[in-house]
């Protein structure tokens, strides 16, 4: 029921912060009404409660959902849907770029539709970070920042002038410009308060900061006790517009964390066993908790780099409660003390503090981790589940060795790498001399003859924010660098070398302790303050070694602090990525390869012509804590972030129009007005079956958004480039995926284009290939989607399991229907892009427990019809499926319909979640 006033529950309080009286709404209150029993409830958990509890009464929020969330049991049968208000929205301009353009499109859309096209606003706070632009074109020298900034204007002008004008067209959104940081690191050391303070219900009231973000690591944010996930561009624009997010009350798996790192181990590595047993254990959809004593040995940028990497173990968040931890960086990173007083106040008054002594919430499951057992590791050599550690890497390159080689590779290496993977596996991976020695190529680089191998390390990158924002592995990687230097020791020369921070702060701090010099002579320049290889904006390879890879068919590899490591992401060349600490990354760049034991194995030869091995320049725990003591202080962020919406001199003379509407160029490869609200009618049409759908692709497991949505480079024989040569845009200038997310017409020709992807229908080939039916023609995805859509014939696709893993990409949804694509089949989804696809008003269906493609004989060349759609759609709703072969027999079966609540089937109905909001504000809904 919604109750008819306010406050229906009594919570609501008065709590003194900095001498004002500010309203809070009491959890206790709840507890005293016997409603709820705080201390058995997650802290997440009671983060979501007081969100229900604050709105409750006010038109959205009704009584029974705060009662849902007040009596939320460890395990129950059924979880209730409920709705969640976040305080703001944060974007990335690769996701947010789609996000701008749609909500210009939609004001557009509501003056067609006789509507007020300014009610077309953010409601919320939403701050945009441009950081997913730089590309790593220049490397190894001191101009290399200034080069890839001029030519990361250059190249997105267009784009940054549509951000620039959002900024003056919206109201309640900001930008901060490039060359800032990355949106997580900016996130954790600035924008977010910890605890919010702002008029709200025309008062001012104090309250948890809470979020989504358009980029899956916003969980970077759970690690200072703030409630925040990855959402798709779709939902996250609905939020900008005051609509709240629908979910189900998750499921919390509790991690238990004991004893403390041992000497010589970093959270990275930390992060990736996290990540390999939170993956095992199967925590999608479901919130992880951590918990235990060994919170209280941890920083909180430790704790931050595991929150980053939630999208990777699968959850929808992994949490820590507040506690002096969080306390103690909120002063480190120059927030006001009354920022501070106001964190902790309020925290302990509403029960979210969390101490040594705090009992043990309920949680659904728990598994536990003794932080003594840790030890250095990399992940790789394609997922960030996949936990090597550092003295397997040789063994694990070896047994993977034959799977990566293309079928270019000539017989005799191939023939050799399947008799290492047999002496590797026969003797149990115990004896490294038993693995031969990888045939050369010679390779001649600035005059100098040198030779690449399979395992040659050709990318090694210090990146991403998950790693970039701990000064303890910055630190770490910069000592290290020292330490090589004075030893003699020199970066191989076919290793392209990188560091883009995540805050100018990094720049600071390793300026102040004199490290960058060091990092600077191993090649490790800054680059940017951005993305970079993390998201696949490596940049081309030297082309000397890029001819060699392409000539040999060669097995290379990167070394990248990232996060990612799917195929095809970091470089479209190299086919073995493999993460790891900062310092870990600069140690391969001096070894050159990863088919190698750093343990018995030197690193190079000293200047006296004495071996040098990791363990003699690994730096120490107490070095490192000294440096970190003695060069980042308070005033560093302060002075940062006092500038950071200002941008640099490219950025002010950015001139845009002032109107509140865009003025689209229909010359323009870079922005156009999208198909999705351009004939919107004023109701939904009655939902119908699909009738005689061809398979556009049939795809196994683990299939990511990277590959389904376009990223990176632009093939140069695709359906992309062919549409920009079309356009009179010349290969140089033809930027990356992500920086035409602003044209659909781009984008919708790259989707399913990754060149790494298998469709089961042309088993022969990799890439953006399918068969036309009934011709016969193999066709690049975009091309036969056309020809199916000219014959008004519906599409849909096939897929194993975890269908969508990976980025919080729109255009994954977005470009799926574009291509005519009316439902996907698949064992089972990620949580985002299952999400996407129904914000889009695509169908994404199950295959009932036990079932798959194989297990029904299903080849995907049948003609498949989805009945039980227009009549009886229902959440978690069977719906009926029958295939006819070509040779005329039939066989059925039923599918799940993955809608999870009646506000998902109404958003479907509507053809996707801004069609609904649209027609809601048009008054036509």
């Amino acid at each position: 029921m919604t109750s008819p006033s306010p406050n229906p529950f009594g919570s609501r309080g008065v709590l003194t912060l900095d001498g004002r009286p500010v309203t809070i709404y009491r959890l206790a209150e709840l507890a005293r009404q016997g409603l709820a029993d705080l201390d058995r409830l997650p802290f997440s958990i009671r983060v979501l409660l007081e969100n229900a509890l604050r709105f409750s009464g006010r038109g959205i929020v009704t009584e029974a959902h705060v009662r849902t969330l007040a009596s939320w049991k460890s395990v129950e049968a059924e979880r209730a849907e409920f709705p969640f208000m976040p305080a703001r929205v944060v974007l990335q301009d690769f996701t947010g770029v789609p996000c701008v353009v749609d909500l210009a499109a939609m004001r557009d859309a509501m003056a067609r539709m006789q509507g007020d096209p300014d009610r077309i606003n953010p409601v919320v706070p939403c701050d945009l970070v441009i950081d997913h632009s730089v590309q790593v074109d220049y490397y190894g020298s001191p101009r290399a920042f200034r080069l890839n900034v001029d030519l990361e204007f250059e190249r997105n002008r267009e784009r940054y002038q549509l951000l620039k004008f959002a900024q003056g067209a919206f109201r309640n959104f900001r930008v901060v410009p490039p060359g800032m940081g990355i949106v997580h690191q900016v996130n954790l050391e600035y924008l977010s308060p910890g605890v919010q303070l702002r008029e709200q219900h025309g008062e001012l009231t104090a309250y948890p900061d809470t979020l989504v973000g358009t980029d899956s690591h916003t969980t970077m944010i759970n690690g200072l006790g703030v409630v925040g996930w990855g959402v798709g561009g779709i939902e996250a624009e609905a939020v900008m517009l005051g609509q709240p997010y629908f979910m189900l009350a998750p499921d919390v798996v509790g991690m238990k964390l004991t004893g403390t790192l041992p000497v010589g181990t970093t959270a990275t590595d930390l992060v990736l066993r996290t990540t390999q047993m939170l993956r095992k254990k199967g925590v999608v959809d479901k919130f992880v908790e951590f918990f235990g004593p060994g919170l209280s040995s941890l920083s909180l940028a430790d704790r931050a780099t595991i929150g980053n990497m939630a999208p990777e173990y699968g959850a929808t968040i992994g949490f820590f409660p507040v506690d002096q931890e969080t306390l103690r960086y909120l002063q480190r990173t120059g927030r006001d003390p009354a920022t501070v007083e106001r964190v902790e106040r309020y925290c302990k008054e509403q029960g979210l503090f969390r101490t040594d002594a705090t009992p043990d919430p309920d949680f659904t499951s728990t598994l536990e981790l003794d932080l003594a057992t840790i030890e250095p590791s990399l992940a790789g050599p394609r997922r960030p589940q996949d936990l090597v550690p550092l003295r397997e890497l040789k063994r694990n390159f070896a047994v993977n060795l034959p799977e990566l080689m293309q079928p270019t590779v000539p017989s005799s290496r191939r023939e050799l790498a399947q008799a290492d993977y047999s002496r590797w596996m026969d003797e149990g991976g115990q004896v490294a001399t038993s693995v031969a020695p990888a045939p050369t190529v010679p390779l001649v680089l600035n005059g100098e003859n040198h030779e690449i191998y399979d395992g040659a390390a050709v990318i090694a990158a210090i990146t991403s924010c998950t790693n970039t924002s701990n000064p303890s592995v910055m630190v770490g990687a910069g000592l290290l660098a020292k330490k090589a230097v004075e030893r003699g020791l020199k970066t191989r020369p076919w290793v392209k070398t990188s560091l883009a921070p995540g805050s100018r702060v990094v720049t600071d701090y390793l300026n102040t302790s004199g490290l960058t010099e060091y990092l600077d002579r191993l090649g490790f320049q800054t680059v940017g303050y951005g993305c970079t290889t993390c998201i696949g904006n490596s940049g081309p390879l030297p082309d000397e070694v890029a001819r060699a890879i392409d000539e040999h068919s060669l097995v290379v590899a990167a070394v990248l602090s990232g996060n990612r490591n799917f195929e095809a992401r970091i470089h479209p060349q190299v086919r073995a990525n493999y993460l790891a600490s900062p310092m870990l990354v600069v140690a391969f760049a001096l070894i050159g390869r990863v088919n190698a034991d750093l343990a018995t194995e030197p690193l190079g030869i000293s200047d006296q012509g004495e071996p040098v091995f990791l363990k003699e320049i690994w730096p120490s725990a107490e070095e490192i804590a000294a440096t970190i003591a003695s060069a980042l202080k308070p005033e560093k962020f302060a002075e940062q972030y006092a500038k950071v919406f200002d941008g640099d001199e490219a950025w002010q003379a950015l001139r845009v129009p002032i109107d509140s509407r865009y003025a689209w160029d229909a010359a323009s490869t870079y922005v156009q007005e999208p198909p999705f609200f351009q004939a919107l009618a004023p109701s939904p049409a009655p939902l119908a079956d699909i009738i005689g759908a061809r398979v556009l692709a049939a795809l196994g497991d683990s299939v990511t958004t990277d590959h389904i949505s376009p990223a990176g480079a632009i093939p140069k024989n695709g359906p992309a480039a062919r549409y920009l040569k079309e356009h009179g845009v010349e290969q140089k200038d033809w930027n990356t995926f992500g920086a035409r997310r602003g044209n659909h017409e781009v984008m919708m020709r790259g989707t399913f284009g990754n060149v790494r992807i298998k469709n089961a229908l042309v088993p022969d080939k990799e890439g953006n290939w399918t068969i036309h039916f009934p011709s016969g023609e193999i066709l690049s995805i975009y091309d036969a989607a056309m020809r199916y859509i000219a014959e008004d014939r519906p599409l849909i696709v096939l897929a194993g399991k975890e269908y969508g893993t990976g980025s919080s990409r729109d255009w994954a949804a977005k470009g799926t229907i574009l291509l005519g694509v009316k439902a996907v089949i698949a064992e089972s989804f990620e949580r985002i892009h299952r999400s996407n696809l129904v914000g889009m008003g695509v169908l994404p269906l199950a295959y009932e427990p036990g079932q798959s493609r194989a297990s029904l004989g299903l080849t995907g060349r049948e003609t498949f019809t989805l009945t039980g759609i227009a009549e009886g759609l229902a959440p978690g709703g069977r719906v009926h499926v029958t295939a006819t072969s070509e040779d005329g027999r039939t066989s059925t079966f039923e599918a799940v319909a993955r809608l999870n609540s009646q506000v998902e089937l109404n958003y479907y109905r509507h053809g996707g979640i801004l069609q609904r909001v649209l027609r809601m504000f048009a008054g036509t809904a």
